[in-house]
């Protein structure tokens, strides 16, 4: 049985990738123009966040109505991810990625003309079809074999990297920005849904991805494992600002070396990393490192310190995302990635809309070092629990 259904899933993965040989060198125009696209888009996202807490400041938000915009785009993103995703499936990674792009026009757009505490709110709203990054990653999974697309995936990093340093310098410069991203115009493999519901809305296709062998563990472990990082990551400000006592500008310096840091690792480490072991190896690689860097986390006491473990940092940050998003768009056919790295966005979005609170809790009753410690605990439990069980499990259903 298992047999069948890996032959008919090799046999999609065939019949919908794009054709080869004359076809490849326009293939290859279509990702970089994907990379570059999504190179935009974390620039100006980077020029957002730092505009947005002056004009929070000029607008007279407080810090807990500052919080209460924060926890709105997260829920917005959660609700529209799995949306845009199944949006995706059913007209194409081409439509998906324009219809983000366009969204992130009317984003920034009414942020250019927010002039009051409503408006702050309601430029929110197009957050909900602005899904750039796993619209990308689907035209990624479209054109990419299986055995390339952590590969292809990983170069995401590179972008955001770069994304992250020129957004974060332009930000400071200016208050007010009007974002204008190009639309991408892809080409999308035909998928197999002719004879299923192409309703974008039908929350039975959506939630039908799960009943997939292997899929709703994987999620599982993405969000178990991501929550501590998440937390740290959104209460980072915060730590900077009040435990290793720095300067905005000295913020900004420590943001462009996070960048740099992404970018060596997307770009030199992982790409070679996962063309030599593999996916469940590097899976269970990723959380031990995790579990370390939580562990220095808990013992650091200054800035220096989290600097000597940004690379390990990023590094199983990255290769954790990279593994478990090619892993799971290697277990359905082509035709549902979309679908799925919808619902990957919308994990992330749940992290970072419960991680506040948590994080907010933890820093007020228990202190920084804390952040580490669960993070050690969290990912130690799951790598014991992996090593002893999930491989063999994967190993036992491989043979």
């Amino acid at each position: 049985m298992e047999q069948t259904l890996g032959d008919a899933k090799k046999e999609t993965l065939e019949n919908s990738a794009p054709p080869k040989g004359s076809n490849s060198p326009n293939r290859a125009q279509i990702i970089n123009v994907t990379y570059i696209i999504v190179a935009l888009d974390i620039t100006w996202m980077f020029v957002q966040i730092a505009v947005t807490p002056y004009l929070a400041k000029k607008l007279d938000f407080d810090t807990l109505w500052f919080g209460y915009l924060q926890t709105t785009v997260g829920v917005i993103q959660l609700l529209g991810g799995p949306i845009c995703g199944r949006f995706g499936d059913v007209f194409g990674a081409r439509a998906a990625l324009s219809l983000s792009c366009v969204a992130s026009i009317v984003f920034f757009l009414l942020l250019a003309i927010a002039d009051t505490p409503a408006m702050l709110f309601m430029h929110k709203l197009p957050v909900f079809f602005m899904h750039v990054l796993p619209g990308s990653q689907m035209v990624l999974a479209d054109l990419t074999e299986p055995e390339n697309r952590a590969n292809a995936l990983s170069k995401i990093g590179i972008c955001f990297g770069v994304g992250m340093i020129a957004g974060s310098t332009i930000g400071a410069l200016l208050m007010y920005t009007v974002h204008v991203n190009g639309l991408i115009i892809v080409v999308s493999p035909p998928g197999e849904n002719g004879q299923r519901n192409r309703s974008i809305f039908s929350l039975a296709e959506i939630t039908r991805l799960l009943k997939f062998p292997g899929i709703t563990r994987i999620f599982l472990i993405k969000i178990i494992s991501g929550l501590p990082s998440v937390i740290f990551q959104v209460m980072f400000s915060i730590i900077g600002m009040n435990f290793f006592k720095l300067e905005p500008a000295q913020s900004g310096y420590l943001m462009a070396f996070f960048g740099i840091a992404q970018m060596v690792i997307q770009g030199f480490v992982i790409g070679r990393v996962t063309s030599r072991y593999s996916d469940g190896s590097l899976l269970l690689f990723s959380i031990g490192v995790c579990a370390s860097v939580g562990l220095a986390q808990a013992a650091m006491q200054n800035v220096f310190h989290f600097c000597l473990i940004v690379f390990p940092m990023v590094f199983s940050l990255c290769l954790f995302n990279v593994i478990t998003d090619s892993m799971l768009t290697n277990s359905v056919p082509s035709s549902d990635t979309g679908t799925l790295m919808g619902l990957c966005a919308s994990s992330q979005s749940l992290l970072r809309t419960i991680a506040p609170t948590i994080g907010g809790f933890l820093y007020e009753n228990y202190g920084v070092p804390y952040f580490g410690m669960i993070q050690c605990a969290v990912n130690s439990v799951l790598f014991v629990y992996l090593f002893k069980y999930g491989l063999k499990k994967q190993e036992t259903k491989h043979e």
